[in-house]
C-alpha cells in the first residue's frame, strides 16, 4: 500500500483488514484487504492529536483501542459509534506517541514518554509503561526509567519486551539504544542509568552511599544497540510454516534512523538471533537500502507477522512493504 504519509502502527482486524495509524496526519486509516491485496483505503478517524497506539479487545474483537498523545479512547468499527474515552494521558513536551498493547493478562499497556531528552519527571506516568484495567477502569504504573519505549511486544512464555531510545547529547556513539525485558515494579534507569547499568555522571551529580545503577535497584538493557539507531516495531517470527527454520523465534527489529549523528545510522530492519532455549546470539541486517548517499528514502517503523508474512510500515516513504519469505 502506499500514499500513506505518517504510516505507524499497524492493527489487523477479524476480518482480515488493516488499521494504521498515521501520527504526523492526525489520522487512523482503514486499508480494506481482498486476496491478500488492499482493495480501498480510507481515513476512518481524522483530526486525531497525534494517533499512534492501536489495540483490538482481545474480549470484544471489533472494538478498537486508539492511543492519542493526551488519552486513550474506544470505538466500535464497523459502526455509527461515536466513542468513550477511558484515560487521559499527560501530554506537552517532549515525547508525543502514546503505544498501547493487551497483555497476556488482557489488561491495557500503555507507554508514555519522557518530557524531555533528560530530568527528573514530575509526574510518575512520564518515562513510563502504565497498566489499565477495562473491568475497573483503574490504571497504574507498570514499569519505569524509560526514557522512550515506544514499542513492545509479548514472546510466547509470556514475557514482554521493548525497545527503549537513549538519550540525545552524548556524542555519536553514547548511549547505547535498548532491547529491554520489562518486567512489572521494576527501574529501568533513566535519567541515572543507561544501557547495562552505566552511571550517566554528565547529567546526574549526586553522591550516593551506595553505587548508583546496579541490581536490584536499577535493571540494565537486556541488548545494547548503537546509539542513534531509534529502535521501533519488534515482532518475534513464529513457528508456522513459510518462514525458515533456522528464524523461527528469532527477533526482527525496524531501526528508524538517526537524526542527530555526524555519519547517519540505522535506517534498516535487523533480525536478532536465538538458539532453541532463548540465549541470544548475535544480530545481523534483515533489510537494508533506505540510507543512500542522497539521504534517506524510507523510515521502517512497524512489524507486523501474520499467516507467514510480514508487514513493515515507512513513515517517510508513505508506504507499507508486505515481505514474503521463499516458498519451498
Amino acid at each position: 500500500a502506499k500514499n500513506l504519509a505518517g504510516a505507524r502502527v499497524m492493527r489487523f482486524d477479524q476480518f482480515g483488514n488493516l488499521w494504521l495509524s498515521r501520527t504526523s496526519e492526525g489520522a487512523i486509516t482503514l486499508l480494506e484487504i481482498q486476496d491478500g491485496k488492499v482493495t480501498d483505503q480510507n481515513d476512518v478517524f481524522r483530526g486525531l492529536q497525534k494517533p499512534h497506539g492501536l489495540a483490538f479487545d482481545p474480549e470484544r474483537g471489533l472494538q478498537l483501542y486508539i492511543a492519542e498523545e493526551n488519552r486513550v479512547w474506544r470505538v466500535a468499527t464497523y459502526s455509527d459509534d461515536e466513542g468513550e474515552e477511558l484515560l487521559a494521558l499527560p501530554s506537552g513536551g517532549g515525547h508525543f506517541t502514546r503505544t498501547i498493547g493487551f497483555g497476556p493478562d488482557k489488561k491495557l499497556y500503555i507507554s508514555v514518554g519522557s518530557s524531555c531528552n533528560v530530568c527528573h519527571e514530575s509526574d510518575e506516568r512520564r518515562a513510563a509503561i502504565l497498566r489499565y484495567d477495562p473491568q475497573t477502569g483503574k490504571s497504574e504504573t507498570f514499569a519505569r526509567g524509560l526514557r522512550n519505549a515506544v514499542f513492545f511486544i509479548w514472546d510466547a512464555a509470556g514475557k514482554m519486551w521493548a525497545t527503549e531510545m537513549g538519550r540525545d547529547w552524548l556524542g555519536d556513539n553514547l548511549p547505547p539504544d535498548e532491547l529491554d525485558i520489562i518486567e512489572e515494579g521494576r527501574n529501568y534507569g533513566w535519567p541515572i542509568c543507561y544501557g547495562k547499568n552505566v552511571h550517566d555522571g554528565d547529567f546526574d551529580h549526586n553522591t550516593y552511599i551506595r553505587a548508583p545503577c546496579q541490581e536490584p535497584f536499577e535493571a540494565g538493557s537486556f541488548i545494547d544497540i548503537p546509539a542513534h539507531s531509534a529502535p521501533l516495531g519488534l515482532a518475534f517470527i513464529p513457528d508456522e510454516p513459510g518462514w525458515p527454520a533456522d528464524y523461527r523465534h528469532d527477533l526482527l527489529l525496524a531501526y528508524h534512523g538517526s537524526w542527530n549523528r555526524s555519519f547517519p545510522t540505522g535506517y534498516k530492519v535487523v533480525r536478532f538471533k536465538f538458539d532453541e532455549r532463548g540465549n541470544y546470539e548475535g544480530v545481523e541486517d534483515f533489510i537494508t537500502g533506505w540510507l543512500t548517499p542522497e539521504g534517506a528514502l524510507g523510515r521502517p517503523v512497524g512489524i507486523v507477522i501474520r499467516g507467514g508474512v510480514m508487514y513493515l510500515s515507512d513513515d517517510k516513504a508513505g508506504v507499507i512493504y508486505k515481505i514474503v519469505p521463499p516458498r519451498r
